[in-house]
């Protein structure tokens, strides 16, 4: 792994929380996501940057769709990269609870989405409304979910068929090495099949995952009401989606 621009991993705090700092820019975010360390404002004008002990990470054979989800599916259209600005909006909305997403986040993300490292995964409706989605960070064979929304009124489990249609997207064709980072497991993803790896455990796969081939980024649609991947379980009743936090539904 390339030296991290926060030190060494064995000089880094028993705790998620590894740095500050004041400055922020495309060149840092890439390095620190290169490195397993992502971007959280905790203060004003101060960014945090953040290795969690025990990183939240869903295994592309591991994704639970419950029946519902599988029936819900078949309402949505899933596009890659169509309009990702309105998702940044939706998931930097302030009325959200636990809304993160400031200002100096939106430039740069929106900066590295022109550049082809960040993306988005969308549910429309049949209408063509926005529904639900999701952003996060690519890198060769390494996808670091950011954040994620649906529509109260129209989008019933969107952000988790976006979801479905990223870790579908993740699959095709893919390496055994990529990876699928969600950075914290929380009740909701678990569920999903998310599970944790102590930090040294991820950042010992985080290379190869980083040398794997890149998944298909095509500006599009991916795909339109396909049977999820993964397996079939209990998984989640509709209407436990929400919209709040970092890539926690």
């Amino acid at each position: 792994m390339q030296p991290s621009p926060f030190g060494p991993p064995a000089d880094w705090p028993d705790e998620d929380l590894i740095g500050y700092s004041h400055g922020f820019d495309l060149g840092l975010v890439v390095a620190g996501y290169r490195t397993g360390v992502f971007p959280m404002p905790i203060g004003r004008g101060t960014m945090g940057w953040f290795s969690p002990v025990r990183r939240g990470v869903l295994p592309l054979d591991g994704l639970r769709v419950s029946r519902s989800l599988r029936k819900t599916l078949k309402r949505y259209e899933i596009r890659v990269d169509t309009a990702f600005d309105a998702v940044l909006d939706r998931c930097a909305d302030p009325r959200r609870e636990g809304s993160w997403i400031n200002g100096e986040i939106r430039a740069v993300y929106t900066e590295l989405h022109r550049a082809g490292v960040v993306h988005s995964v969308e549910a429309w409706t049949s209408d063509d409304r926005l529904a639900g989605g999701l952003y996060g960070v690519g890198l060769g064979g390494l996808f670091a979910g950011e954040s994620m929304f649906h529509d109260a009124e129209i989008g019933r489990d969107a952000s988790k068929a976006a979801l479905v249609g990223l870790v579908e997207l993740l699959r095709a064709g893919g390496p055994a090495d990529r990876l699928l980072d969600v950075q914290w497991q929380t009740d909701h993803l678990a569920t999903l099949g998310v599970i944790e790896l102590d930090r040294a455990d991820y950042l010992a796969r985080l290379p190869a995952a980083l040398r794997a081939e890149p998944p298909a980024w095509r500006t599009g649609v991916l795909a339109a009401g396909h049977p999820p991947p993964g397996r079939a379980g209990d998984g989640l009743t509709s209407g436990q989606c929400r919209t709040s936090g970092r890539l926690s539904g």
